[in-house]
């Protein structure tokens, strides 16, 4: 099973960028984590559905798949990962430090953190929107909640994104901020906060599991108010441009093999006989050149073997059996696919081809 830290990386050994310069600039971050044997995820631990440790130490949800996605692309092996907890305030600087190799914590994709943070984000694979949460009869829109005060996640975009969206319709509000989701529900229980605003998705996975206690789930609601866009996607540093490759190309095989309907269950199968189309391609199968009249398996060029997706789909599935087993209607969130579904069924999921 995957292992967990909490200690604090980098001591002693200087940043990430530090230690690639003194081996020489021929070795990658992507090579050392072949050396190394297991791949570094930064995470979070308390957002139910996406990366939550529920009291035995094991983390499990959409964000650690993709983690997993991404080690058995690499290294062959879905497991051979260490998961790195992290908050949200510390965690582009954990990833600047070296403390971990990928960002894999629902984190919004943004101009700033693309550019003043450093941050090489892959293909979206969640697209999120803010919300706001409350006792249910407290509120029945946004509009009602002037002069409330407001439980905020720091190190987020949500405050910022809040003021926004409550200036624009002359609301005032009190932001209640933490660092961490158990100290926002204590706050939120005592009664400090009328509200509670973050991702749609991590409301809905607190909501999932609200002590019943408190009234449980059904003494929430979630407003379908979007308060902004938050398009979720892991990432890595600027300077790691074949890690980013790599493991980008995860993640749109993740989502084409759902287009393509090649599951963990057939995939094996599919490899063994995989035509010279699309499919083949995906999972490294040779495919027919027209110019030459002969086939061989495309080079990716990426690091990794040619035929990575099968471990990977293997390991995990495809894109939709991720989102299923983690959030989708039939999990503790009960979250329908909405624009998250492929774009042949009307959302925005979008892979590029393997060609």
């Amino acid at each position: 099973m995957a292992c967990t830290r909490e200690e604090e990386g980098g001591e002693g050994g200087g940043t990430q960028g530090e230690t690639q310069a003194a081996q020489g600039d021929e070795t990658t971050l992507l090579d050392e984590i072949k050396q190394r044997g297991t791949l570094r995820c930064g995470v979070n631990n308390t957002v139910p559905g996406f990366g939550f440790d529920p009291g035995t130490g094991e983390i499990e949800g959409f964000d650690i798949d993709f983690c997993r996605a991404f080690a058995a692309a690499v290294l062959g092996d879905s497991e051979a990962i260490d998961l790195v907890p992290i908050d949200a305030d510390n965690r582009f600087i954990a990833l600047q430090n070296g403390d971990y190799d990928v960002l894999a914590r629902n984190t919004t994709w943004t101009t700033s953190r693309d550019g003043a943070e450093g941050v090489a984000f892959m293909h979206v694979n969640f697209y999120d929107g803010q919300a706001m949460m409350v006792r249910e009869g407290d509120f029945s829109s946004i509009d009602e909640m002037d002069g409330t005060n407001v439980c905020v996640t720091t190190g987020t975009t949500t405050e910022l994104n809040l003021a926004d969206y409550f200036g624009a319709r002359g609301l005032d509000f009190e932001p209640i901020a933490f660092e961490e989701n158990p100290q926002l529900q204590r706050a939120f229980i005592s009664g400090r906060c009328d509200g509670w605003t973050s991702d749609r998705s991590q409301l809905a996975g607190i909501r999932s599991q609200w002590p019943e206690e408190e009234g449980g789930p059904e003494s929430l609601i979630i407003f379908d108010e979007v308060i902004s866009k938050e398009p979720l996607a892991p990432g890595v540093l600027d300077s790691e441009i074949e890690l980013h490759d790599a493991l980008d190309a995860v993640v749109n095989g993740l989502i084409l093999a759902e287009e393509l309907g090649v599951t963990s269950a057939n995939v094996e199968d599919t490899a063994e006989d995989p035509g010279e189309g699309p499919v083949a391609a995906l999972l490294g199968a040779p495919v027919l050149d027209p110019e030459t009249g002969e086939s061989a398996p495309l080079d990716n060029g990426l690091g990794i073997t040619n035929n990575f997706m099968i471990d990977v789909i293997s390991a995990v599935g495809n894109y939709g059996e991720i989102f299923d087993r983690h959030v989708g209607p039939e999990s503790d969130l009960e979250l329908e696919r909405g624009i998250n579904a492929l774009w042949t069924d009307g959302g925005i999921q979008y892979a590029i081809p393997f060609r």
